[in-house]
């Protein structure tokens, strides 16, 4: 592996970290609306859709974090590979990693698409400078 590569491999684990808080955070939600019966077993065993919103939110947020941070991985991973491992690209993959709790932390609170989307767009943004910045190194 790059020496250096491991500037980059802080931020994989925190994103790996903050889609494990995510599920947990989805099953506190789903616990906890079937402890108050606000939906029966029967109703969600083939769909997610009996959920009451904040449950459902949850696990849509959950559903989230195998989207674009899948690219966010391999971004990464290939930015190791090639050596692409300095401060600018440390700083995208932490500023990704922000962009991915704020988006969370909107999704499943006031769920306001003004700002969900925002985030989710700078997020977007991250990642193409991010692939701009392999593809330099790489070549």
């Amino acid at each position: 592996m790059n020496p250096g590569g491991t500037s980059l491999v802080w931020p994989l684990l925190a994103q790996v970290g903050w889609t494990i808080v995510i599920l947990l955070t989805m099953g506190f939600f789903r616990r906890k609306a079937l402890y108050r019966r606000e939906v029966k077993l029967k109703e969600i065993a083939l769909s997610g859709e009996a959920w009451p919103a904040r449950a459902k939110q949850a696990a849509n947020n959950f559903s989230n974090q195998f989207e674009t941070p899948v690219l966010f991985y391999v971004l990464a991973i290939m930015a190791i590979h090639v050596g692409a491992t300095g401060w600018l690209m440390t700083t995208l993959a932490w500023l990704f990693v922000a962009t991915r709790i704020g988006h969370s932390f909107i999704h499943i609170g006031s769920n306001d698409l003004r700002f969900r989307s925002g985030i989710f767009f700078l997020g977007c943004i991250v990642l193409m400078t991010m692939l701009i910045g392999v593809l330099i190194a790489a070549l």
